[in-house]
C-alpha cells in the first residue's frame, strides 16, 4: 500500500454529508505549499480529499478552514508585538495566516522578516505574508485590523508642534493634535472599509488607528456595523494591576466606562468582592502602578475612580503642558527619532543572515520608544535600559490580546469580559445609543453586550458628554469637508474652549497639509 501523508491548510471548512448507513462523508480541498519561491510569492497545489465513516467524523468535528487576519498599515513597529502575541492562542483560534499591507512597502519587508522570525525562533507554523496589492491581502480575510499614520512620523510631530506654538497641548489623540489626525485619516479609512466591504464583506474591522474613538465614531456613522474600536490601555492597565495584587488576571474584574482615552475604572473586584475602596485608600497600591502613580492621590480619592492615564492632560493640564516645554521635545519628536535610527541600523545590515540580531536591535529601540511613554508630559524618571542581545519580544498580548479575547469570546458560550469601543445602545445614561463609548463588555456567542452604568457622576457625565459632542462634530466636519463645523467642534474641546483658538489651529492645520477640506 501506498501511503502519502500532505499538509496543508483547508481552502473552506468541509462539505458533510450522510451516506447510505448513516457514514459520515466529509469532502474538502487541501492547500498544500510547494517547497520553493518565486518572486517571493508561495506556491500551492490544491488537493480534493474525501473522508469517510470515522474519518468523516474526525473531519467534521475537528478541521475548519484557517481563518486569515489581515493588517493595514503592516509597517507599523508594533506590528511584531502583535505576531508575537498571535503565537500562544492562534491554533485554538484556527488562525493560520496574517497578511499585511503597507504603502511603505521597504519598511513592510523589514517589519515582515522581524515577524517571521519571531514566528520561527517560537518554533510556530502561523504564515506571515506581506504584499503591495490591498486587495489581495485582503482577499479571504475573516478579520481585519486597520492601525494607520496618515502622514507617517512627521506628521505626529507637525500635529503637537502647531498645537503647542498656540499654547495647547497637542497629543495625537486627546489634545488638538487627535484632531488633526483625525481629519486626515478618516477619509482614507473610509475608502478601506469600502474595499473590505467589497473584498471580505463578512471580516469584522478591529480599528486600532487613532484616535480610536473618534474613528470609530466616523466608521460606525458611515454604516459600518462590524467595526470594533480596540485600544490596549484598559487591558495593560489590568494586567499591572493584577499582577501587583497577586492574583491571576482572569480572576480580577475591573470595569471601566467612558470613552478612549477618557474613562474611569467604577469598580474592581476579586471572586466578587468589591476591592476599589481599599485600592484608592492604599498610597503604596497607588504609586506602583504606572498609569496612577503620575495623578496626585488625593484627586482619586476626590473622584472615587481609577482614571485612564490620559485624564491625566485634564485633572493635570498646566502641569502636563509645562513639561512639554520644558522638555525641549515632543513624544512626536522622540517617536520619530527613535524610528528613523532603528531602521537606519536595520537598513544596513543583513537580516537574512542574523535575523536575532535584527529583532534585538528591534527590541532595544522598542524599549527606548516605550520608556519614554509619559515621561515627558508627567515629568516622572525613565527605567533604566536593557542592553541588546538581552532582551525578549514582552510578554504583553498588546492589542492583539484585546482582539483575540473578542474573538474567543464570539466564538464562546460563556463569553468574556473585555474593554471595547463599541456603540452605547443605552449602558451610559445620557448618551445616544449611536455614541461610540469605552466601556466592558461581555462578548460571547450572542454578540457584544456593554455592561450597563447605573449611575455616573455629573463631572464624569459632562466631560464625556463634551468631548461626544467634539467627536460628532469632527465627524460631520469631514462628511460636510466643512471648515466651520471643524471649527465649531474644536471650540466644543475642553483643551481648547475658544472661537479665535479654534480658528487659529484649523487654519494652521490646513496650510500645514495643503488644505483639510475639500468641497466638491
Amino acid at each position: 500500500m501506498n501511503k502519502v501523508i500532505l499538509i496543508g491548510r483547508l481552502v473552506k471548512d468541509p462539505d458533510i454529508r450522510t451516506g447510505t448507513n448513516n457514514i459520515t462523508i466529509a469532502r474538502y480541498a487541501l492547500a498544500v505549499e510547494r517547497q520553493y519561491r518565486k518572486d517571493n510569492e508561495r506556491k500551492a497545489d490544491f488537493i480534493n480529499c474525501v473522508a469517510l465513516g470515522k474519518n468523516g467524523d474526525f473531519a467534521e468535528k475537528y478541521l475548519h478552514k484557517g481563518m486569515k487576519i489581515a493588517v493595514i498599515g503592516g509597517a507599523g513597529v508594533r506590528t511584531v508585538i502583535f505576531i508575537n502575541g498571535l503565537l500562544a492562542r492562534y491554533k485554538a483560534l484556527h488562525i493560520d495566516e496574517v497578511a499585511l499591507y503597507d504603502i511603505n512597502q521597504e519598511k513592510q519587508q523589514i517589519i515582515t522578516k522581524l515577524c517571521r522570525h519571531v514566528v520561527n525562533r517560537n518554533h510556530k507554523d502561523l504564515i506571515v505574508t506581506e504584499s503591495a496589492d490591498v486587495r489581495k491581502v485582503l482577499q479571504d480575510a475573516d478579520y481585519v485590523v486597520t492601525t494607520l499614520r496618515v502622514g507617517g512620523d512627521h506628521s505626529r510631530v507637525m500635529d503637537e508642534t502647531i498645537a503647542l506654538n498656540a499654547g495647547v497641548i497637542g497629543q495625537e489623540t486627546t489634545g488638538v493634535g487627535g484632531f488633526s489626525m483625525a481629519v486626515r485619516t478618516i477619509p482614507i479609512l473610509l475608502e478601506y472599509c469600502r474595499l473590505i466591504n467589497e473584498i471580505a464583506p463578512n471580516a469584522w474591522i478591529f480599528n486600532f488607528t487613532n484616535p480610536s474613538g473618534l474613528v470609530t465614531q466616523a466608521l460606525k456613522s458611515a454604516g459600518y456595523e462590524k467595526v470594533i474600536g480596540i485600544c490596549d490601555a484598559p487591558s495593560s492597565t489590568k494586567f499591572r494591576m493584577a499582577a501587583k495584587l497577586g492574583v491571576d488576571e482572569k480572576d480580577l474584574y475591573v470595569e471601566f466606562f467612558g470613552l478612549n482615552h477618557l474613562s474611569w475604572i467604577r469598580s474592581v473586584k476579586i471572586k466578587d468582592e468589591e476591592i476599589l475602596p481599599r485600592l484608592l485608600a492604599d498610597d503604596a497600591f497607588l504609586k506602583s502602578i504606572q498609569e496612577f502613580s503620575m495623578f496626585d492621590p488625593d484627586l482619586l480619592r476626590m473622584i472615587g475612580f481609577l482614571p485612564n492615564e490620559y485624564l491625566y492632560y485634564y485633572y493635570h493640564r498646566e502641569k502636563a503642558l509645562a513639561n512639554i516645554l520644558k522638555s525641549g521635545a515632543t513624544r512626536g519628536q522622540t517617536i520619530e527619532q527613535v524610528n528613523k535610527q532603528m531602521m537606519e541600523e536595520l537598513k544596513a545590515m543583513d537580516m537574512d543572515a542574523d535575523p536575532e540580531g535584527a529583532l534585538q536591535i528591534f527590541l532595544y529601540y522598542m524599549q527606548v520608544r516605550e520608556n519614554s511613554y509619559m515621561s515627558i508630559e508627567s515629568g516622572l524618571a525613565k527605567r533604566p535600559l536593557l542592553e541588546k542581545g538581552q532582551l525578549e519580544v514582552p510578554d504583553g498580548m498588546g492589542y492583539a490580546g484585546v482582539m483575540l479575547d473578542c474573538i474567543e469570546g464570539l466564538q464562546s458560550k460563556d463569553g468574556r469580559d473585555l474593554v471595547l469601543s463599541v456603540e452605547n445602545q443605552g449602558s451610559i445614561p445620557g448618551l445616544e445609543d449611536r455614541d461610540v463609548v469605552e466601556v466592558t463588555c461581555h462578548v460571547d456567542e450572542t454578540g457584544i453586550h456593554p455592561v450597563r452604568v447605573e449611575e455616573v457622576p455629573e463631572h464624569c457625565y459632562l466631560l464625556m458628554r463634551l468631548i461626544k459632542m467634539y467627536e460628532k462634530e469632527t465627524v460631520e466636519a469631514v462628511q460636510e469637508q466643512s471648515e466651520e463645523k471643524a471649527v465649531q467642534a474644536l471650540m466644543l474641546h475642553p483643551l481648547i474652549n475658544s472661537y479665535s483658538l479654534a480658528k487659529e489651529l484649523v487654519a494652521a492645520y490646513s496650510q500645514a497639509y495643503g488644505g483639510l477640506f475639500h468641497k466638491a
